[in-house]
């Protein structure tokens, strides 16, 4: 069998990808499940000022970006996605949600919500830290 060169893939590429994957682990684990929770807040323009990314898995939450424009930070927009990310995970029966963040970023708005942190990477990107977090549902 002779293969091609690896290429960048294509989002349909990973999409494929992505489904192959969650097609074997279904076939190993019951009650397997994947679902895209994407939230977002619009200010009166229609503009997206905040959002939230992250998909349920199995019996998890994984929040994959929380992130809010600089003009609109300090005024409870995270708070406000954080909040719905959690309602909607204890709505889909989910026992913990997870994410990762920077040093720069937001560790201790995570920690002020609930989240406690289960590892720390050092010198990530370098001379920072990349934590990573989880809170408990039940």
């Amino acid at each position: 069998m002779n293969f091609s060169n690896i290429v960048q893939s294509t989002n349909e590429d990973s999409d494929y990808v992505r489904n192959k994957l969650i097609e074997f682990n279904s076939q190993h684990v019951l009650n397997g499940r994947y679902e895209e929770i994407n939230l977002c807040l619009k200010n009166d323009k229609e503009e997206i000022v905040a959002g939230l990314n992250s998909a349920i898995c199995w019996n998890w939450m994984e929040i994959d970006i929380l992130w809010v424009h600089v003009d609109y930070r300090e005024q409870g927009y995270g708070k406000k996605l954080l909040e719905e990310a959690e309602k909607i995970s204890r709505e889909k029966n989910c026992s913990f949600i997870k994410l990762n963040t920077f040093s720069f970023q937001a560790p201790d708005f995570y920690k002020k919500y609930g989240y406690k942190i289960i590892a720390v990477i050092e010198n990530a990107p370098n001379d920072y830290k990349h934590y990573y977090l989880l809170k408990e549902l039940l």
